[in-house]
């Protein structure tokens, strides 16, 4: 393996400063949401799009990972797990989790990867490798934007967790540095690729739901425990986002679905934002009751609002409800429905095994809903026909995470097109900074970019693919 110094001394020395103060504990490090909208950046000369762009055909796709977390420990093993895919380097500023996280595949018969860590800019080094194709990012939010972008820097694709940047210039700058480096930036929106989500955009395509007008989508997850966990989100980095800014923090698994049975950026886009926010109760009342009083926590004051709804509009008079909700104490849901001139199907509320309930015209009349079980069936996803076996023994998040993982290698290793590309990665993490922009603003509306840059009205692929093979190993 020889070593290419493909990334710059200026962004490495950049990250050398935030992740080290992240490690740190300096809660100060990480600047507040954005709160204002940017005009769209013109393209330098030669740069152009990437949509429609193929990846580059890849015989064996070879993954580095940094960040080895909660998630990126658990998504380690996703990768290695897929057919033509091998985890080549791991990082982590833990060098103890690149340890482990070597040591778990190599347990289960892969070879050990290269390990990285025990500084701020170990991550730039991995990247000098030669023997990476993809870049898995799942560090904290702060850093999403300087690890994806160094990633494409480097000459590798990027597959980025949620959001892949926190302010809207940082959303222009990855949609910029992908096409000038011509390389894919993804956000790991594994909810897009969840069973009932890639149906019920079937049945959106198929015309069950009529013309679609509405949908309803967020993230409603209890997280009050884990967020004041000692050891769960390392220098509790997540509580430490609700004492910075008034925001909906993460939409985007709520978002994306419903963004993507209306066609956004293929016919459709978002044009307005508009953002409200109840106080901020819940962390300071589970506080109240279940914290020791000489607990850091207890230094700390948080603005966020329990509930955070956006409004958001679309160029052809479409509205999305996305909510975000982790402070409160409630059953987990994304809500995921979706509404048109003849029915609505709504997620999270229905009978097992699906959990979701249907009301279809002609098929149903008076006020009864129905089961989505024999419409899932009928509209159930090919990629879920092809790998659901697999993805249930080697995904978590009832195998959506494997599914994502197994259509990423299968795009990059047959050549395809992403199903998720940059622009749609920009559109659904916008909401983030947009949310504080529109709050600040006592809730008014607030323009979202246009990331296509003109280019959304036409008609493309997207997660409704066309069944395809994974090309065969070795």
């Amino acid at each position: 393996m020889s070593e290419t110094p493909a990334v710059s001394r200026r962004l490495l020395l950049g990250g050398a400063v935030a992740t080290g103060a992240l490690a740190a504990g300096m809660t100060a490090a990480a600047p507040a949401v954005s709160a204002a909208t940017e005009e769209a950046p013109r393209r330098r000369r030669g740069q152009k799009s990437m949509i429609g762009v193929p990846f580059e055909v890849h015989r064996t796709v070879r993954v580095g990972v940094i960040g080895l977390g909660n998630r990126g420990g658990g998504m380690v093993m996703g990768w290695a797990a897929v057919p033509g895919c091998t985890v080549t380097a791991v990082c982590d500023i833990r060098a103890d989790r690149a340890r482990s996280a070597a040591d778990r595949l190599v347990s289960k018969g892969e070879p050990r990867p290269a390990e990285y860590g025990g500084s701020a800019d170990s991550y730039a080094r991995m990247l000098r490798r030669d023997d990476i194709d993809l870049v898995y990012v799942a560090t904290p939010w702060e850093f999403h934007h300087e690890h994806g972008r160094a990633a494409l820097l480097s000459g590798r694709h990027a597959v980025v967790e949620l959001p892949v940047a926190t302010e809207l210039r940082q959303l222009w700058d990855l949609v910029d540095t992908s096409e000038r480096t011509r390389r894919h930036l993804l956000l790991a929106e594994n909810c897009s690729y969840g069973r009932n989500e890639l149906a019920m955009l079937r049945m959106a395509h198929a015309g069950l739901f009529g013309d679609i007008t509405n949908g309803h989508g967020g993230y409603l997850h209890d997280l009050r425990e884990l967020l004041f966990s000692d050891t769960y989100y390392t220098d509790s980095w997540r509580r430490l986002w609700h004492t910075r800014s008034t925001a909906s923090l993460y939409p985007m698994h709520g978002l994306a679905p419903i963004a993507a049975a209306m066609d956004i950026n293929r016919g459709d886009r978002l044009t307005t934002l508009s953002a409200t926010a109840t106080a901020p109760k819940g962390l300071a009342d589970y506080r109240e009751r279940f914290i020791p009083r000489d607990h850091p926590s207890w230094k700390e004051t948080y603005i966020n609002g329990d509930l955070v709804t956006c409004l958001i509009e679309t160029e052809k008079g479409r509205v999305i409800r996305a909510e975000h909700e982790v402070s409160s104490p409630r059953p987990y849901s994304r809500i995921n429905s979706l509404a048109g001139s003849r029915g609505l199907v709504e997620d999270y509320a229905g009978p097992a095994p699906t959990g979701a309930r249907v009301y279809l015209e002609p098929d149903h009349g008076g006020h009864s809903w129905r089961d989505f079980a024999d419409y899932r069936k009928e509209f159930d996803h090919w990629l879920w026909r092809k790998v659901g076996d697999d993805a249930a023994n080697n995904g978590g998040h009832g195998g959506m995470d494997y599914v994502l993982q197994w259509r990423t290698v299968q795009l990059m290793r047959a050549g395809l097109v992403p199903d998720i590309d940059v622009y749609d990665s920009a559109a659904w993490c916008a909401a983030v900074p947009l949310s504080a922009a529109s709050l600040a603003r006592n809730g008014r509306p607030v323009e979202i970019p246009d990331f296509t840059r003109g280019a959304w009205a036409g008609k493309r692929p997207g997660l409704d693919s066309s069944p395809t093979d994974m090309p065969p190993v070795g």
